[in-house]
């Protein structure tokens, strides 16, 4: 079974939407920056902030962070996994940090991600924005900024795909 949750233009809806949230709860841009995890995070985020420079004409700084060895389960894994770029390329020491992904499942990728960031500075506040929450946390992980929450079973896989890679926009439940 495979069923479509949104399209390119639910897609974008749902962003500005985000966008427009995360500049009221924080006022504004003064002291934010966008870091999106590695991969689908990497577009939302820089998405995220060309919505938000076209609301407020400020730039938003863009960073991206890859938590393949923060991950708590990497002495299970038969494979090694892929390790990506990271590049935060602005200071986030008393800085707002959104931490953007695509998908929040268990909240074992939000804390290997908040791991990873606090090795790299100490922000004054975290905030976390995802493009879907699909529930089942293993970990007491909430996002401050849902695009759509979706409940799932364990079975079933939430894929977002991004034209960047996958020439589309949408998001797709497949499985039971």
């Amino acid at each position: 079974m495979t069923k479509e949750l949104l399209d390119s233009t639910d897609m974008e809806r749902t962003i500005t939407r985000m966008a427009h949230e995360i500049l009221e709860k924080n006022r504004g841009v003064e002291g934010l920056c966008l870091v999106g995890i590695q991969r689908g995070g990497v577009h939302l985020s820089k998405r995220l902030a060309e919505r938000i420079k076209s609301i407020e004409g400020r730039d938003v700084p863009v960073g991206m962070l890859d938590i393949a060895l923060y991950r708590d389960d990497l002495n299970i894994r038969k494979e090694y996994p892929a390790v990506r770029k990271t590049d935060i390329p602005f200071e986030i020491t008393g800085k707002v940090v959104v931490l953007v992904d695509d998908v929040l499942f268990t909240g074992r990728s939000i804390r290997a991600a908040m791991d990873a960031l606090m090795d790299i500075g100490r922000p004054a506040r975290i905030e976390l924005a995802v493009l879907i929450d699909r529930g089942h946390r293993e970990l007491p992980v909430r996002a401050d900024f849902v695009g759509k929450s979706v409940p799932t079973s364990v079975g079933e896989t939430v894929n977002v795909e991004f034209s960047e890679e996958a020439g589309v926009d949408r998001v797709v439940l497949t499985g039971k």
